[in-house]
C-alpha cells in the first residue's frame, strides 16, 4: 500500500543527482543561507563580526538581498519592521558576544510587539562553549542565556547537519501565533568548516494554526448577540493576523462600537460610525468601555497603555481572544479564548446572529464629541496642527514608524492610520531609537512607496549612523525630527512630578548639516511649512530629512 507521505518524501531522479553532486567550496554558512532561501526569505539584515564571517561570505553565493546597518540594535529594529510589513520571518545575522548583546533591546521590542524576527548569531568555536575560560574574543559563559528571557524560543546548533532543521524550527516558532523573535546560535568552526552535505532546496516550516475551541465560540456568540451594550477593543493581534475585514464585518453585524489600541492602529476604519478611534488615554472612553455589558477584546492583553494605565475596571462580561497564552485573562477575568484573531473572528462571524442597535452610532458620536471638547479646552492647537500636517502629507498607503516622542504619543490617540499595518511605534517595549531604522526595514520590504520615520532629537541620536545605511541602499525614507532640545516627554514628566527637570536637556548637532554630510538632502521647516516640506520630501526618491524645531506638549492625562 502506498501512503501519501511516501509520495511527498520520495526524491526525484533529478533531486538525487543534485544531492549526490553538491557544488564545491561550500561551508556551514552556505547551509544557513540555503535554509533561509528554502524557507522563503528574500532579505536579511545584520552586521558582520569575526565569528560570523562564514555566514556573510556565503551571502555572496546566494540570491538573498543583504541590508547592513551600522549598529546591531538598529539592524534588529529594521528586521522587526520588515517582519511586521511582510508578515514573514525576517532574518537578522549577528556576531558573537557584544554584537549579539547589542541587539537585545530590539529583540525585546519585537517580543513585546509580536514581530517575527529570526536572529542567527555566531558563537565562539565549539571547544570554548560553556566554559567561559578559554579566552576567546567575544566569549560569554552562556550566550543563549542572555536571550532566553527575551525571545520566544532558543535553538542551538553544534554540527553542520543540524543547521537546516534548527533554522526551520526557529522559522516555524517565529510565525506560529503569537509571532515573535527567535534565536539561533552557531559556532564559528561549524560555519567555516567545508561541507559535502546536499544543497538545501526546500524546507517545511508551516506555522501551526491556533484554532478556538468551538464551545467557547458558541458561548461568546450567545453573549454578544444578546448584549444590550456590546463593545470591542481591537489590538495588534487583529493587524498581525490580517483580520481587519473580519473585525469590520463582525462589528457591523453586532452594531458594536470599536476602539483600537495603540498597537492596533488601522484595524478599524477611523471615520466609521461605530469607530471610537483610539482615545484610550481618555476617561470618557474608559467610562464607555466600562459601561459595556459585554466587552470583546481581540488581540490585546489589555496592558498598561490599553487599560488607561490599569485604571480600566470593566463591569460587564469580558470575552478575550488572545494568541499569547501568557496574556490570556492576565489582567481581567473573563471568557478566555486562546486563538489566532483571524480564525476566531471568522468562527464568530459564522456563529453569531445579527443584532441591531440604532443607538450605537449615536453613543459613539456623543463620546467623540466629549473627547474633542476635552482636548479643545487645553490650548493644544500647535500639536494638533503638526499632527494634521503629517497626516495630510503622508500618502494613505505609506507606512509610518514612530519613536518614543511626544508627537508619537499624540499619534497613538489622534492619528488616523488609514490602512491596516501602516502605523507602527516602539510602544511595545518603549525603547528609544526605533523609528528611523525600523522605517529602513519597511522600505527594504517595499521600495515602491515612501516610508515616514518620526523621532525627537533625543531618539534621533540613537540612530544617526543609519543615515549612512539609508544613503548606501537609497531607501525611500523621510525622517521627521522634532527638535525640542532634549528628552521632551521626560522633561514634562519630571516637571509635573518634581517641579523641575534634571538630565533632560541635550546638546545636539545641526541635523540638517549632519544629514547633508551623509549625502542625504535635508530641510529645516516650520509649523506653517511642515505640510509642504514633508510632502515634497516624501515625493522624492531615496532618503531625506525634515527638521522641525518645536516644543510640543502632551494633552493632560485623565487616568489619574
Amino acid at each position: 500500500m502506498t501512503h501519501d507521505h511516501d509520495l511527498v518524501l520520495r526524491p526525484t531522479a533529478r533531486q538525487v543527482a543534485a544531492a549526490l553532486n553538491p557544488p564545491a567550496g561550500r561551508n556551514g554558512g552556505d547551509l544557513v543561507v540555503e535554509a533561509l532561501a528554502g524557507l522563503g526569505a528574500t532579505t536579511v539584515f545584520g552586521l558582520p563580526g569575526q565569528h560570523a564571517l562564514g555566514m556573510f561570505d556565503a551571502l555572496r553565493r546566494s540570491d538573498l538581498e543583504y541590508v547592513g546597518l551600522r549598529v546591531e540594535n538598529n539592524a534588529g529594529f529594521a528586521a522587526d519592521a520588515h517582519g511586521r510589513i511582510t508578515g514573514q520571518a525576517t532574518p537578522l545575522l549577528l556576531s558573537t558576544g557584544p554584537g549579539a548583546l547589542t541587539s537585545l533591546a530590539a529583540l525585546q521590542e519585537a517580543a513585546a510587539a509580536s514581530a517575527p524576527v529570526l536572529a542567527i548569531s555566531s558563537q565562539v568555536p565549539s571547544p570554548g562553549i560553556g566554559g567561559g575560560r578559554h579566552g576567546y574574543l567575544h566569549e560569554l559563559r552562556d550566550q543563549k542565556a542572555s536571550f532566553r528571557d527575551v525571545v520566544k524560543s532558543v535553538h542551538t546548533v553544534r554540527t553542520a547537519s543540524q543547521i537546516p532543521s534548527a533554522i526551520a524550527a526557529a522559522w516555524e516558532s517565529a510565525l506560529t501565533a503569537p509571532h515573535g523573535p527567535v534565536w539561533v546560535e552557531i559556532p564559528q568552526d561549524v560555519l567555516l568548516a567545508g561541507t559535502a552535505l546536499p544543497v538545501v532546496t526546500a524546507l517545511d516550516a508551516t506555522p501551526h494554526d491556533l484554532v478556538p475551541r468551538p464551545e467557547l465560540t458558541a458561548v461568546a456568540a450567545h453573549l454578544l448577540q444578546n448584549a444590550e451594550r456590546p463593545a470591542i477593543i481591537a489590538g495588534g493581534g487583529v493587524v498581525r493576523s490580517d483580520a481587519s475585514g473580519k473585525l469590520l464585518a463582525l462589528a457591523e453585524k453586532l452594531d458594536a462600537p470599536v476602539v483600537t489600541t495603540f498597537g492596533g492602529k488601522g484595524a478599524f476604519p477611523w471615520e466609521h460610525p461605530l469607530s471610537m478611534q483610539s482615545w484610550l488615554e481618555d476617561r470618557h472612553t474608559t467610562d464607555f468601555l466600562e459601561d459595556a455589558d459585554v466587552l470583546l477584546v481581540v488581540g490585546s492583553g489589555l496592558g498598561e497603555l490599553s487599560s488607561n494605565y490599569h485604571t480600566f475596571a470593566p463591569r460587564g462580561r469580558v470575552i478575550q481572544i488572545e494568541a499569547d497564552l501568557g496574556k490570556l485573562e492576565s489582567n481581567h477575568a473573563g471568557l478566555g479564548i486562546h486563538a489566532d484573531a483571524r480564525i476566531a473572528l471568522t468562527a464568530l462571524l459564522e456563529t453569531v446572529e445579527d443584532r441591531r442597535d440604532p443607538s450605537a452610532a449615536e453613543r459613539v458620536s456623543a463620546l467623540l464629541a466629549k473627547v474633542r471638547e476635552r482636548i479643545a479646552g487645553q490650548e493644544l492647537t500647535l500639536e494638533q496642527e503638526v499632527l494634521a500636517a503629517v497626516r495630510d502629507a503622508l500618502p494613505d498607503d505609506s507606512p509610518s514608524f514612530w519613536d518614543m516622542t511626544i508627537l508619537a504619543y499624540w499619534a497613538w490617540s489622534a492619528f488616523d492610520a488609514r490602512r491596516p499595518n501602516t502605523m507602527h511605534s516602539a510602544q511595545g517595549a518603549g525603547g528609544l531609537g526605533y523609528g528611523f531604522p525600523a522605517a529602513l526595514g519597511a522600505a527594504a520590504a517595499d521600495r515602491t512607496r515612501p516610508v515616514l520615520a518620526v523621532s525627537g532629537d533625543g531618539g534621533a541620536m540613537y540612530s544617526i549612523a543609519e543615515l549612512a545605511s539609508a544613503k548606501q541602499y537609497e531607501l525611500p525614507v523621510t525622517w521627521l525630527i522634532v527638535d525640542d532640545g532634549g528628552y521632551g516627554i521626560l522633561r514634562e514628566y519630571m516637571t509635573d512630578a518634581f517641579g523641575e527637570a534634571t538630565a533632560t536637556e541635550l546638546s545636539r548637532p545641526d541635523f540638517v548639516a549632519l544629514a547633508e554630510s551623509f549625502g542625504v538632502p535635508a530641510v529645516r521647516t516650520t509649523t506653517e511649512s511642515l505640510r509642504e516640506d514633508l510632502a515634497k520630501a516624501l515625493a522624492q526618491p531615496g532618503p531625506s530629512v525634515v527638521v522641525l524645531p518645536a516644543v510640543l506638549r502632551m494633552f493632560a492625562p485623565t487616568h489619574l
